[in-house]
């Protein structure tokens, strides 16, 4: 696959885009993303095998043994590595998300559903709010877990473009809500506890009383969603779409989304499947209520990540989508039989063929990475470098923004991250009088960040098939050239608006959360 095209703008374009323009080369110069992963995996065994003769003197918190890279190349290790390849790349949690829901969206989407509700958003929205109402919508996506992935971002394209605006910036627009703004929602979601009790195991280990609460930087992160909101909004109309507006549309148009002209059988179809999916929530409100219910978890709980509810999510989005779709389809005329649905459910699937190659590759390079503990010596290090620098409290809250930020690069998954270094920093800024509260909320930050801009984030090279959808030869260095600015843009405003939101919380007892303080006394 060509990688060849430049996105190139005017002899009149100033530093940035000149800047962007040289990102956008250097980057479409690597290779293809499943080679690249494919590379990868090489030079991470070939690391593990140089750095397992050095000894590392850092040992896990709470642990008195250091961690110590392992050799990959090791037979016992190489022979694991193969007999587990085929589950490696079946368990990859994105593959089932993607596909799965894929096969609901596509549905949607070839009855003709899915374009008369973006006709019918399109013309009741005016165009030049279209941006907000899209990040918007994308950070509420958080709330299902990784829907926004699968649904928002490649929405936010065919929305731009059924407007007469270039796609890619809608799904740039969207991209940074949904990936890059993770830790913004007015709507609590199931991340909340998650992160919330690693916080509270590394407090533990100052005070065995301490209580934190779920929730406890809500308001934090429903007030980050309006900055969110506002930075890709101005970034999105005044950046990357002008810097968008010679780069040709040239996709496959059999594979480019077309929205046409609504007609009155167009609105009783699309009626017909809203009405259905809203007999559809109905129904899932009806049996998740009782106290009883079997969506609940152990502890009666539906927003926790044990929840059947919660684990039924992608499933959910599947039967939202496929049964409305059906119903849109046979009302609209779009289907005409049983087999007209099974070939639309084929058609999604064909555009997901290039994804799955590079989803087998990026498999296999998380775990190797994983099992080489490459990536939590460099946390522990770095977690340990901050720690000895000794600089005061709001300095080190940026320190670990900016430190997260980095490690994001190359470890993803924001509870590994914070499992790892969380049991050194909530400790260490408790003794300097700082509340787990707030340094929850300061790693929040660095780890949305950053998202956006690395190709090892598994949903990555997903977003890169959506943008080849308009322009074929989208690459790497493409998409990390137009989401650089939101990256660094979110970076430097998030952080700061953390110590504003500190220092105005602070003086007008505005907390960062439900039960959450910005100050901790020790006992005694």
């Amino acid at each position: 696959m060509s990688n060849n095209k430049q996105i190139t703008g005017s002899d009149q374009d100033g530093l940035l885009n000149r800047l962007l323009n040289k990102v956008e080369i250097v980057g479409n110069k690597l290779p293809d993303p499943a080679v690249m992963f494919a590379g990868l995996i090489v030079i991470i065994w070939g690391l593990s095998f140089a750095l397992s003769f050095y000894t590392f003197s850092s040992p896990l918190p709470g642990s008195t043994e250091a961690v110590q890279v392992n050799n990959l190349l090791a037979p016992d290790r190489l022979a694991n590595f193969l007999s587990t390849m085929v589950t490696t790349f079946t368990g990859f949690a994105p593959l089932g998300v993607v596909l799965v829901a894929m096969l609901g969206v596509g549905v949607a989407e070839q009855s003709g559903f899915i374009n008369v509700a973006i006709k019918l958003m399109i013309d009741a929205t005016a165009k030049k709010l279209l941006t907000p109402v899209l990040i918007l919508v994308a950070i509420i996506s958080h709330t299902a877990v990784d829907a926004g992935y699968v649904l928002v971002i490649p929405l936010g394209g065919m929305i731009f473009y059924a407007a007469g605006r270039h796609p890619l910036a809608g799904i740039a627009a969207a991209f940074a809500g949904v990936s890059g703004g993770f830790s913004a929602n007015f709507i609590p979601s199931a991340i909340d506890p998650m992160i919330m009790s690693f916080t509270q195991v590394a407090a533990e280990m100052m005070d065995e009383t301490i209580q934190l609460n779920p929730l406890n930087n809500w308001y934090f992160t429903a007030a980050s969603s309006f900055l969110v909101i506002a930075v890709g909004w101005w970034l999105t109309d005044k950046v990357i779409e002008p810097r968008l507006k010679n780069t040709a549309i040239d996709g496959d148009t059999d594979n480019i989304p077309k929205i046409e002209a609504v007609t009155p059988r167009d609105r009783k179809a699309f009626y017909s499947a809203v009405l259905t999916m809203l007999a559809g929530a109905i129904f899932l409100v009806v049996v998740s209520l009782p106290e009883g219910s079997a969506l609940r978890d152990a502890d009666g709980e539906l927003a926790s990540f044990t929840a059947p509810l919660m684990q039924s999510i992608v499933p959910l989005i599947f039967l939202f989508f496929w049964i409305p779709g059906i119903v849109h389809g046979y009302v609209a005329g779009v289907f005409k039989e049983s087999r007209d649905v099974i070939s639309a459910m084929t058609r999604s699937m064909e555009g997901m063929a290039y994804y799955v190659v590079m989803a087998f590759f990026c498999a296999l390079f998380i775990k190797a990475f994983g099992d080489s503990n490459i990536g939590i010596i460099m946390s522990i290090n770095g977690a340990n470098f901050l720690k000895a620098l000794a600089l005061p409290g709001s300095v080190t809250l940026i320190g670990i923004i900016f430190l997260v930020a980095f490690i994001n690069l190359f470890v993803g998954s924001a509870s590994a991250k914070w499992a790892l270094i969380a049991p050194i920093f909530v400790p260490m800024l408790m003794q300097l009088g700082y509340s787990p509260d707030l340094t929850q909320a300061a790693y929040r930050v660095g780890d949305s960040a950053s998202n956006i801009i690395t190709p090892l984030l598994p949903y990555f090279p997903l977003v890169v098939v959506y943008c080849q959808r308009y322009v074929k030869g989208t690459g790497i260095g493409t998409l990390v050239s137009i989401m650089l600015p939101y990256s660094i843009a979110l970076l430097i405003a998030w952080s700061g608006f953390l110590i504003l939101y500190w220092t105005v919380g602070s003086m007008f007892g505005i907390p960062l959360g439900i039960q959450a303080n910005y100050l901790y006394q020790m006992a005694g």
